[in-house]
Order: structure tokens, then sequence, then C-alpha cells
């Protein structure tokens, strides 16, 4: 038995996943249907950038769904995979909606509409230049929590995601990050600025997620096939009537990334299988434990390598 994990934002590049496109009709036909559905061209975006294009907010969240919901369905229905193996599913951030979907509690159709909207409305909930993250390296949440509530008057920060026991995501405005990074730095902890023009997940986002609330009311979520661990509580969810207000606390809320891990753990489930583009979830999975077997599903070579009995 193992958990399947999906990637979020950051984990995008140019010619991601190429090798299945090229190879197979199931991938190239569903990223057809999310061309059609979506009216722009994301495959070619997708498999021939530019890369501005591709790392726009808007562009990046249903590109990132689309890559790795197509790996999924090629593993299942042309290698073999069994959904019934699957314990838990878990997404960072953007990738939550990936594992809801491929849970059977979301159709593809509403999901990648559902993201470009996401992505949109993240980025337009703060003046674009004035928003940014800040990756704290070295340090875990409960220090960074005491920095950020002691310097509360100097710089106002919020804690965006909790990934590893050594890697904090902090958002805000990028004035106040700005002395944050000062801070940081005097005390020699290391951090990181990122490469978003949004601050996400903090309560900077409230404008999306009064536009998330309402597009997300509109869909109809199905029973979930595998429960999923939620970004917001850290806690297993396999009714379906509880996705629609965690996916729009999920705007505001910090990814709590490494007790959800952890929660997987401590239910006697020590292998994950990251699908989609990169290796970002696996690397930091062996930040929060060195003896977790994990694998990244790129190419077919990934895939052919892959034991699920051990």
């Amino acid at each position: 038995m193992f958990s399947v994990i999906f990637p979020g934002q950051g984990s995008q590049s140019v010619g991601m996943c190429k090798e299945f496109y090229e190879k197979h009709n199931l991938v190239k036909q569903i990223y057809k249907n999310a061309d059609d559905i979506l009216k722009i061209n994301l495959s070619k975006l997708i498999l021939e950038g530019p890369s501005n294009e591709l790392n726009k907010t808007e562009n990046t969240q249903p590109a990132i769904f689309l890559v790795s919901y197509a790996i999924f369905e090629l593993c299942q229905k042309e290698f073999g995979f069994n959904l019934n193996k699957i314990n838990f599913f878990a997404g960072h951030s953007l990738g939550e909606y990936t594992a809801i979907t491929c849970s059977g509690a979301l159709k593809f159709e509403d999901t990648l509409k559902l993201l470009k909207v996401r992505g949109q409305s993240m980025q337009n909930a703060v003046p674009e230049g004035q928003g940014g993250m800040l990756a704290i390296l070295g340090s875990n949440y409960q220090t960074i929590k005491s920095i950020l509530e002691e310097k509360e008057k100097e710089f106002n920060c919020f804690i965006a995601n909790d990934n590893s026991d050594m890697q904090i995501v902090v958002s805000g405005y990028n004035s106040d990050l700005n002395k944050l990074n000062i801070y940081l730095n005097s005390q020699k902890i290391k951090n990181i600025k990122l490469q978003v023009s949004a601050p996400f997940h903090c309560k900077l986002m409230q404008k999306a997620t009064l536009v998330m609330k309402n597009e997300i009311e509109k869909v109809k979520f199905e029973n979930l096939k595998v429960p999923f661990i939620s970004n917001v509580t850290a806690n297993i969810v396999n009714d379906k009537n509880l996705i629609p207000n965690l996916l729009i606390k999920q705007i505001e809320s910090p990814v709590l990334w490494r007790d959800s891990i952890k929660f997987i753990l401590n239910n006697n489930i020590s292998k994950f299988i990251e699908i989609g583009p990169g290796k970002v979830l696996s690397n930091l999975i062996k930040r929060i434990d060195r003896n977790i077997k994990v694998s990244a599903i790129n190419n077919e070579e990934d895939i052919n390598n892959l034991n699920l009995n051990d």
C-alpha cells in the first residue's frame, strides 16, 4: 500500500513530461481536451513555452494539473496502476485539486476551469509587484512563528507553507519581506526570495477567496474513490461535502505539508509516489524522514522502475 502525491506551483518547466505526450495517444487526447475546454493552446505552452508565459500563475496552475492528471491516467489505463492499492492522495496547494480529481470527486473539465480562475484571482488579489514569498531554510515552524509574532509591528508577514522541518515559506508585501530578509540575515538564518509575483496562502488573498467561493459553489462534487489529506487540516477527507469549504479555506490558509506527510506516516504508510513534473515533493519528503521510500514519475523509465510491492 502507498500514497500518491501531486506537485504544485514551482514544479513547472517548458517541455515537462514531453516523452509521454510524444509516445501516447491517450496523453495527446487529454491535452487536446484541455485546449478545447480552456480555448487556449495550453498544450503548446507546456511543450514549447515560452517560459515567461508558462510561469504566469493563470497558466501554470492548469498546466501542472494537466500534466499530472495525464500521467496518472496513463499509469492507470496503460501501465496497470491499481487504484485499489492507494491509501491516500495528497497534493501541495494546486496539487490538491489534482488529488481530488484523480479521486473521482471532481470532473476534469471543472478542475481546469477552476484552476484557470484560481490562478487569475490569486495573481490579481494584490497589485502586481507588491507581494511575494520568501523561503526560509534551516529553521523550523515554531522558530519562524515566534519571530513573526515578536516582530509583527516591524514587518507583517505570514507563514504560507510548512513544508518540512527545515523549510518554511512566508508570504507578505515585498516591503515587509525585505525587512524580514534583513532581520533573518542578521540572525544568520538562510532565506531565498521565491520567483512568484503574489503572496499566496495568507490573508492578503482575501479577494481571491471571494472569487473562488463563488466558483467552487457552482461545481458538483462526487464521492471520493480514494481519500485525500487536506492542506488546511492535515487530516483525512473522505466526505465529498467537506471538499468545497476546504478548497475555499485553502486560498488563505497555510499549506500544512509537513503535518500531512506525518499524518500519512502515522497511518503506517511509508511509500510515496509523486506524479507530475519534477521532484519537488520527493525532496521535501526526504527532508521530513530519510527512511521514506519515495519515487517520482516523469517518464516511462520511472514507471518501469516502480516496485509497488516492496
